[in-house]
Parts: structure tokens; sequence; C-alpha cells
């Protein structure tokens, strides 16, 4: 990889990790459901110039990685960062949702993997339950819950992407963003009542995490993050976004006050490690798998 192309992944590596310090301080003012709303109809808002017409036979295939991405993968994650009240254990518990797309790709695509990646799946998944006896995470089981959920919504939606074709990224985010909006909101007035009226209270550090979100984590880092899929293969992109986590347990120590116990550590060890060996296993065999996220 070239210095410049270098400097382009450690820069969305940072963008996605500083997603995660933003969007918590929003959290304070802004209810999950809702805050994910207002993301996905500024990229809306932004991309659907841009967008292209779907094929009829593509739609369920679109609405269901909608649903599963947009509204229960960002909306969970969100509702878990709240829930949780560090990064951490939020930002490191996602990315095993590798796991269980390997997983997914093996009951669903009938994709085969070594032994060597079964025990990277099962070190991943021994790491999650070490991190649940974490001292910040044992006292808020709800927050393990919605991460490990939006998680599994996210291997889902990533196993359905793999089977659509034909829809060009930014006629993708830009009508699963769309498509978004009107669910989150009807989840939100269920479960967040007031949350609307309250908007407009909404300090400017609020707004800023929302479009923080919307602008720089998914417009931009997934912009680039597609023009880097253009010069080099999944594959080889997957091990250096392993540093989104990382940096979010930095920006969390530094900014946000967190203090990761023995159990995070140890567990993040182990959830990273294995994540880490799956993907260069992929690597190896030159079969992509899908990046770490943000949320």
């Amino acid at each position: 990889m070239s210095p410049r192309d270098l400097t382009l992944i450690l820069a969305i590596c940072l963008a996605w990790a500083g997603n995660f310090l933003f969007s918590a301080y929003a959290l304070l003012e802004i209810p999950a459901f809702l805050y994910t709303a207002l993301r996905m109809a500024i990229v809306a808002l932004v991309l659907l110039p841009f967008v292209k017409p779907v094929p009829r036979a593509q739609w369920p295939r679109l609405l269901a990685v909608a649903l599963c991405m947009n509204v229960f993968h960002f909306g969970l994650s969100f509702w878990a960062l709240r829930l949780a009240g560090e990064l951490s254990a939020v930002a490191i518990v996602m990315q095993s949702y590798v796991p269980m797309s390997a997983l997914l790709a093996w009951a669903v695509l009938g994709e085969r993997f070594a032994w060597r990646t079964g025990t990277a799946i099962a070190v991943s998944f021994a790491g999650v339950l070490v991190i649940g006896f974490d001292p910040s995470i044992v006292d808020r089981p709800s927050a393990m819950l919605a991460m490990l959920v939006s998680a599994a919504f996210l291997a889902v939606g990533t196993v359905l992407m793999r089977r659509l074709g034909g829809i060009g990224m930014v006629t993708q985010q830009g009508w699963s963003a769309l498509v978004a909006v009107l669910p989150l909101l009807a989840i939100s007035l269920l479960l967040e009542p007031g949350g609307l009226a309250a908007l407009p209270a909404a300090s400017p550090r609020a707004w800023i995490g929302v479009s923080y979100s919307a602008l720089v984590a998914s417009l931009l880092g997934h912009g680039v993050y597609f023009l880097l899929l253009q010069r080099h293969p999944v594959a080889e992109l997957t091990p250096w976004l392993l540093l989104t986590p990382l940096l979010a347990v930095v920006l969390g120590i530094v900014f946000w006050g967190d203090s990761p116990g023995t159990q995070l550590w140890v567990g993040g060890a182990l959830v990273l490690g294995g994540v880490a060996t799956i993907a260069l296993r992929a690597k190896a065999r030159a079969r992509p798998l899908p990046p770490a996220r943000e949320i």
C-alpha cells in the first residue's frame, strides 16, 4: 500500500473512531433512535440528487439491507453506546459481527472455513464473554445485549449485501438511508417519548455530533473507503481497519474518561485477536471479508 493510501486508511479509522466520541456527547441530549434518524436524514438529503434507479428485482434485498443495517444495527449500536456510558466496550464488542458474518456465510451461503478460522471465531466469542464480566459492563447487561444484537443485524446485513449486485455505493447508501428514516422515527416515537419535543432544546454540541456522524463518519469515511476499494481488495484493507476500535478505546480514555478493567483488556485482546486472525486468513485465501465497522 502506498504512503498516500496508508494515510487515507488511517484517516478513515480515525474518522470512524471519532464517531464513537462525537455520538456519545450527542446521545447525552438526543435519544438513540431519533439520533440515528437524523443521521440518516442528512445522508439521504446529501446523496439523493446522485442516486440512480434500483432494479425492481433488487428492491426486496435492498429493503432488507436497509432495515438490518441502517435501522436495527445503527439504532441499537447508538442505544448500546447510550446505555453503556462508555466507548471502549461498545467499540470492541461491535467487531464480533465479523465472526458472526463468517458463521452466517457458512450457514447461508455454504462457504467453508478451516480449523484456524473456526478457532479464531471461538476465541472472539470467548472474548465477548470475558468483557461481559468487566465491572463497567456487568451492571449494564442491557447494554451488552444491545451491542450483540446490533452486531448480529450487521452480520445479517453484510451477508445480504454480498448478493446485492448492480447497485453503486452512492445509490445503495442514498436509498438505504431514505428507507430507514421513517422506521427509525416510528421506533423513536414508540420507545423514546418526548424525544422530538425536546429536540429544539438540543445544544450545538449535540448537533455537531449528528453532523459529524452523517457527514464525516458516513459520507466521507465510506466515500474514501470506496475509493480505496478501487485500488485494493477488501481482504487487504480489513486488517488495517481494526485500528478503529483501538483508536476508539484511546479516545474514550483520553476524552470520555473510560477506565477499562482487566476483563475488558483481556476480552478485547481476544475479540480483536480473533477478528485479526479471521481477516488475515481471508487475505491469505484472497477471499474478501467485510471491513470492521464504525457506528
